[in-house]
């Protein structure tokens, strides 16, 4: 295959061939006629949050491989080439029933293992307060417990490579030391964590801020609170949810400049509801409903519920509101999660991968025209 667009960081004109799935040659722009066209190409984006999609989640007691191939599938139309697929607090069956399903799919088919080359666990080991627990259910939420922790590990046949706790627990340091140990990234979140606490646990190996300003109270402090500290900790990377809805476009801004691109990253926090049409479901034991404009929300509230949207949605609102560079969204969105969690980088460089997106200029952003993989080219889904 020949690819003639721009380099997504450069923004010049290049030539890209593909051989067996792999890039197999990069240059200027020359002769010959392309097959495909795009504004830009990149490498594809990588999603360390995503929970499902299309009425299928992740934390469903009956998910199936099926499921997960649809929801895997779907997100590669929207560039998403990478995904963590992620479960949150559950009893332990439920856990470790949708760990051992995922773990059947990477085995089974290795397009899925090279799409999900880790697990994410979010909870159960976080807060009970309202507020900070967010949507996670009161009655399976608890301290952690290692024992507990290598069981789902085992069902997940050692693919859990992100865990998001909370640190208050007198426990939590030393069950971070044993998940580092393991060589598995730690992140904070869903917590009303003390100063004390959360030095204790960035001491202890902690990386990264889940979905940093969500899973929080609505009203805090103005000086001494947990958003503050995580935001000072220059050992902590934040994660945001970027998809117009999760936090305004100031905190957006304020993060990102704390933070910086190079320890920001976009997460969609794709929920089982992402990518549906606007109505009302019955899902997660309640109704809710989704909004012409993406938003989720509890029927006749403005409460949040979960997230529509996909990755790519969350480059242009990066774009729009922290005033960063398209190649600063794109490697926000894909380079900085599989630096984090210490996978191969993807590269437009002969000898990678061809795992690839093409992107077209949309108004002020950029759409996904099409994604290439090592199993070929596929039309996009764009936000």
């Amino acid at each position: 295959m020949f690819i003639r667009a721009r380099d997504y960081r450069t923004d010049q004109w290049i030539d890209v061939r593909i051989d067996s799935g792999r890039i197999s040659s990069v240059g200027p722009a020359a002769g010959g006629t392309p097959e495909l066209t795009s504004d830009w190409i990149a490498p594809s984006m990588f999603d360390l949050q995503i929970n499902g999609c299309d009425r299928i989640s992740f934390n469903s007691p009956n998910l199936t491989v099926e499921q997960v191939r649809h929801v895997v599938a779907t997100c590669r139309l929207h560039g998403i080439g990478g995904l963590c697929p992620t479960l949150v607090t559950n009893s332990f069956e439920a856990l470790s029933h949708g760990f051992a399903t995922l773990t059947r799919a990477c085995e089974s088919e290795p397009d899925l293992a090279a799409a999900m080359p880790c697990f994410h666990l979010e909870g159960p080991y976080i807060s009970s307060i309202d507020g900070p627990r967010g949507a996670h259910p009161l009655e399976h939420v608890r301290p952690p417990d290692w024992k507990e922790f290598q069981r789902l590990q085992e069902a997940a046949g050692g693919r859990i490579g992100l865990v998001t706790l909370a640190p208050e627990y007198d426990s939590a340091p030393k069950f971070i030391e044993q998940l580092v140990q393991c060589g598995i990234v730690v992140a904070i979140g869903h917590t009303a964590a003390s100063h004390e606490q959360i030095l204790a646990a960035v001491d202890a190996g902690a990386r990264l801020c889940t979905h940093l300003g969500n899973g929080c109270h609505a009203t805090l402090p103005r000086h001494d609170n947990y958003l503050w500290q995580q935001l000072a900790e220059d050992r902590l990377w934040a994660s945001i949810i970027c998809d117009g809805h999760h936090i305004p476009p100031s905190v957006i801004k304020s993060i990102v400049r704390v933070k910086s691109p190079a320890r920001t990253i976009l997460t969609s926090d794709a929920s089982s509801l992402a990518g549906v049409a606007p109505g009302r479901y019955g899902e997660w034991g309640q109704e809710l409903d989704v909004l012409p404009n993406g938003k989720i929300v509890v029927p006749g509230t403005p409460f949040l519920a979960g997230s529509w949207a996909f990755t790519d949605l969350c480059i242009n609102e990066a774009m729009r509101h922290a005033g960063v560079s398209l190649a600063e969204a794109i490697d926000m969105a894909g380079a900085r999660p599989r630096e984090l969690l210490n996978l191969p980088p993807r590269r437009l460089t002969a000898g990678d991968p061809a795992d690839l997106v093409l992107l077209d200029k949309a108004g002020d952003g950029v759409r996904v025209q099409r994604v290439v993989a090592p199993s070929g080219v596929f039309a996009a889904t764009s936000a």
